[in-house]
């Protein structure tokens, strides 16, 4: 059984796209979803500085761009995955690779996404720390203590907290115990109630769409449920944007479905990494450049289809 699966925002380096320019048919798509997102996709993705393709607006068209495109050439005719899911913004890539919407219609979404979430974190310094470690009791008791929100659970061992920049260095000077805190270079309290001003903005836009039903099984972030109503994922994608994410549950589903074999999309290695921590015996394939492709279809190959029934 395959999972394929979409990373968020923080998953992008200077000049990961690059590899992928060689293609003409892939600048041109590019091209295409830079027109409607109104950015210059293929200068973020070659040229653009880690401190430029940081901005919330730019990192989560860029993610989403490179993970439908890559999505593209990997399945083409093939085999479809038999789960799909997304980490934060990469559960828009997510319903887009399971035919909820379209790539012009994620992107619409996603840059609409971005600018909001970026004017939300602009209103207020917050920001995120992980912490790497300590009991799960202890560490969720340290993060409430501090008035912070567990805005991502990727599974034992990691949780970020979230919050304004005074709460998280009251966490950092009162610590749970044997935890490691690693402050993240993200521009603000994501998956928070200060991004509520972006879900009435992304709301607007979601509710003039035409969503299908997912064409495969597509996992939520809310609680790792399987959602089949095309009109529920996005519905779901919108409340997000303020809500945590519950890796950690989607693990726990993709487990129980009995995945053999794990494909991230570019930019690929966070959620394999964590996979290799949380799904003993899972087969994981991390895509980041086209010449990876055959052995990435093959892989495809050997893992979709085992079970089909839903």
């Amino acid at each position: 059984m395959l999972a394929i699966v979409a990373p968020g925002q923080g998953a992008q380096t200077p000049g990961f796209l690059s590899p992928w320019l060689t293609d003409s048919t892939y600048v041109s798509d590019l091209a295409r979803l830079s027109e409607v997102g109104g950015l210059d996709l293929a200068h973020y993705g070659t040229e653009a500085d880690a401190e430029a393709i940081r901005d919330t607006a730019v990192a989560q068209p860029l993610l989403v761009a490179a993970g439908v495109l890559a999505a593209g050439r990997l399945l083409g005719a093939g085999p479809a995955a038999d789960v799909v899911a997304g980490h934060s913004v990469g559960e828009l890539t997510a319903a887009a690779v399971a035919g909820v919407i379209p790539a012009v219609q994620a992107m619409l979404l996603v840059a609409e996404r971005g600018r909001a979430m970026a004017e939300a974190a602009a209103a207020t310094p917050t920001s995120m720390t992980a912490v790497i470690g300590g009991k799960p009791d202890e560490v969720l008791a340290a993060i409430e203590r501090h008035g912070l929100t567990p805005a991502n659970n990727n599974g034992p061992g990691q949780i970020v907290a979230a919050g304004t920049v005074e709460q998280l260095a009251a966490l950092a000077a009162d610590p749970p115990a044997r935890a490691r805190l690693i402050p993240l270079s993200v521009a603000g309290a994501f998956h928070t109630t200060h991004m509520e001003p972006a879900v009435t903005r992304l709301a607007a836009v979601a509710g003039g769409l035409d969503p299908k039903d997912p064409s495969t099984r597509l996992l939520s972030n809310a609680d790792g449920a399987e959602v089949a109503d095309g009109r529920e994922v996005l519905d779901r994608l919108v409340r997000q944007v303020a809500a945590p994410v519950r890796w950690d549950l989607c693990l726990e589903t993709l487990a129980g479905l009995g995945v053999t074999g794990l494909l991230e999309l570019p930019p690929a290695g966070t959620l394999t990494g964590i996979a290799k921590r949380n799904l003993k015996g899972v087969e994981l394939f991390a895509l980041n450049t086209p010449d990876q492709l055959p052995e990435a279809q093959a892989f495809v190959q050997q893992h979709a289809n085992r079970e089909v029934s839903r």
